[in-house]
């Protein structure tokens, strides 16, 4: 095995056959954290994004901060009962896409597919970035270098899911579960002590929030309601994430689509406590929290400005820093935790966005390469592909979430909407053919979830769409757009080329005559081979061709030939300006244009070695040839490789990694006939 092949089975495992497929599906308690991690870390910053936008009012308005987490919450558990009737109606995997192509056409399902592939990319760089900022803010070296930071995350990620699914999901289950047990404690220790009437403040609940400039007057009721909104929609990134369990039903073990219906209950049970719990916590113990990039709003009793550098902490850090201030374990175990669920949070969608663009691919929206796995039976191409267009957010917006989180969840309601549109259509079609009063009843259940939450998120849509639109939606929607025309294109690409390809009588037909060329440098074994080779496949004519671009290399040429009494014609073709494509290509068409229904071809000599070096010193002129050749009608192109003995090589690092016994194949029933010198017998080992 060489350096390269074992740096890779180093970092992703060893190769998984296709049959092994079933091996890497989940259980529940796997597939809750793959899955579901990003809905869940939405917690540590969905709250931290309501509070932001209150405080433009002041802090007065955080009066309002519960009745914001109760709609948001309604609306989560709307679209949680509407997936569930999602993934029992459409198991495979398409998830919103395949709802919208099958019932609303092909023009939705690329909507849809267009805003979940930019949604899934604004996952990984949200994540990621508000990670890299908790980081920063525990860990002072960091501060400054967020962007490297979050970009050397993403690739960490992107080489523990190339692993395969079922073992990166195992990597990120216990920390998952570790947050989930930090924030839901904290949540029982505040609420212990609120009843209690021991609930502390936190460090700033003694601040003053300066309005923002233009809403220092008492707001209007339209101002107020506009500013409800504007808190509402970011509050309603909570839901992102909530999708991807219907788009991963295949990775679920059997009974996929109840498994993946009772994760979805699980998840959305989970993400709707956690959240509630912070919210209320937050405001009971008085917190005071501005943009980051506003600081300057937060004065001190007197209204004075905050020391030079004042360091704001999150919502959870300053709940969790009040509560546990005599025991700062807790503290550092609650922050530690939200920060690698924010950084897992990216895992979703490294799961959710490969699985749709295989099958995008497989639907022709997509470039073929997305749909092939990977060794590791993982969809490599696009976790790779992800991995990229993260970091390149990443660096653009400088990984600050406040930035990305204006771009957010456009997508996901769009997909949203479209795909409870769809669902309604679903189960109206079929009631109309259904007899069984039973199976009608529960129909028209699931059609009546399903209208619930189409209402509640085409009124989330509109109000993300009025007030996130002048504050980075709009990029979104550009994106959006572009990645649909993009998908239309290579449908139509792949369409065209299929009807170009398409079989006809006339293709039949043969060549009146074939004009073989063998390209001749020197009079070697290379040159004899692909002479033997052409004769082989007796063409009309057959000639050797050189280019002369020296005059006393083109005589000892024409020695050499002559002194071996070679019966093929040598037709030499002189450049005066030294090129060695251009007289060749030049002599084959005018060759095909002589004789328009035959064909010409060309037998190039190659080399074939065995190290990667030796291949920058060969072969670079034949490469050259064959790529202007390829392109040009009625010729065709053959190499005759000769087999230099480095190629040898080459071929025994293959050997050795073909019949390779790793431990554990003879007892998997993986090795069948292996070579007596290569396993030892029971009796012998150990001697």
């Amino acid at each position: 095995m060489g350096l390269a092949d074992a740096s890779k089975r180093v970092l992703l495992g060893r190769k998984l056959s296709s049959s092994q497929l079933g091996e890497t599906l989940l259980p529940k308690r796997i597939a809750l954290p793959v899955f579901a991690s990003d809905a869940l870390s939405s917690v540590a910053y969905a709250p931290d994004e309501v509070f932001i936008m209150l405080s433009i009012a002041g802090a007065t308005s955080y009066v309002f901060s519960p009745w914001i987490g109760v709609a948001v919450a309604l609306v989560m558990a709307a679209v949680i009962l509407s997936y569930r009737q999602t993934v029992h109606a459409y198991p495979s995997g398409g998830g919103d896409y395949e709802v919208a192509s099958v019932n609303l056409g092909p023009a939705a399902g690329t909507t849809v597919a267009s805003a979940l592939l930019v949604d899934y990319v604004l996952t990984v760089a949200v994540s990621i970035s508000s990670g890299s900022q908790y980081a920063a803010a525990a860990i002072p070296f960091l501060s400054g270098h967020e962007v490297f930071f979050a970009s050397a995350l993403v690739v960490l990620l992107m080489a523990l899911n190339l692993r395969g699914i079922r073992e990166s999901g195992s990597y990120f289950a216990v920390p998952t579960y570790l947050f989930m047990v930090a924030i839901l404690g904290m949540a029982v220790y505040g609420g212990i002590r609120w009843f209690a009437g021991t609930l502390p403040e936190v460090e700033s609940a003694d601040l003053q929030v300066v309005p923002r400039e233009g809403f220092e007057d008492p707001l209007s009721q339209f101002a107020m309601v506009f500013l409800l909104a504007r808190a509402f929609s970011s509050g309603c990134a909570a839901l992102t994430g909530v999708e991807a369990i219907s788009n991963g039903v295949p990775a679920f073990r059997r009974p996929k689509s109840r498994n993946a219906a009772a994760t979805l209950l699980m998840l959305g049970a989970i993400a709707i406590t956690m959240m509630m719990s912070v919210i209320l916590l937050a405001r009971e113990m008085g917190l005071r929290y501005v943009d980051p990039h506003e600081v300057d709003r937060l004065r001190t009793v007197a209204g004075d400005p905050l020391p030079e550098g004042y360091d704001q902490h999150t919502v959870i850090a300053q709940i969790a820093g009040a509560l546990f201030s005599d025991f700062p374990p807790g503290f550092y175990f609650i922050v530690t935790m939200t920060g690698i669920i924010l950084v897992l949070a990216a895992n979703t969608a490294f799961n959710g966005f490969p699985v749709l663009g295989s099958i995008l691919a497989k639907d022709g929206y997509a470039p073929r390469a997305l749909g092939s796995r990977g060794d590791r039976l993982a969809y490599s191409n696009g976790i790779v592909f992800l991995a990229v267009m993260a970091i390149v957010l990443i660096v653009a917006f400088d990984a600050q979430t406040t930035k990305l989180i204006q771009l957010y969840i456009v997508g996901v309601f769009v997909s949203f909407n479209l795909s409870q549109l769809g669902m309604i259509r679903h189960w109206t079609r079929h009631l109309a053919s259904e007899k069984d009063p039973a199976r009608r009843r529960s129909m028209q259940r699931s059609r009546a979830i399903n209208t619930v939450g189409l209402c509640f998120t085409a009124v989330v849509l509109v109000v993300v769409l009025v007030t996130k639109f002048l504050e980075g939606a709009w990029i979104t929607i550009l994106a959006m757009a572009a990645a649909f025309f993009l998908m239309r294109g290579i449908r139509r690409h792949y369409e065209r080329v299929a009807l170009e390809l398409a079989a006809e009588e006339g293709d039949k037909v043969l060549p009146t005559r074939v004009h073989a060329i063998v390209l001749v440098s020197k009079v070697h074994k290379p040159t004899l081979r692909a002479l033997a080779y052409a004769k082989a496949s007796r063409p009309n004519v057959l000639e050797a061709v050189c280019v002369s671009t020296d005059s006393a290399d083109t005589d000892r040429l024409l020695e050499a030939w002559d002194a071996r009494r070679i019966d093929v014609p040598l037709k030499v073709l002189h450049s005066p300006y030294r090129e060695l494509i251009r007289p060749i290509v030049d002599y084959a068409v005018e060759i095909r244009r002589a004789n328009p229904r035959g064909v010409v071809a060309v037998y190039i000599p190659e080399y074939v070695v065995g190290h990667w070096w030796e291949q920058l010193l060969h072969n670079q002129s034949a490469l050259r040839l064959k790529g202007r050749l390829l392109f040009t009608p009625g010729i065709m192109v053959t190499s005759v490789p000769y087999q230099l003995r480095s190629s040898a090589a080459a071929l025994e690092r293959e050997d050795r990694q073909m019949t390779r016994v790793r431990p554990g194949d003879l007892r998997r029933g993986r090795v069948t006939d292996a070579p007596p010198d290569r396993v030892t017998p029971p009796s012998e080992r150990g001697r």
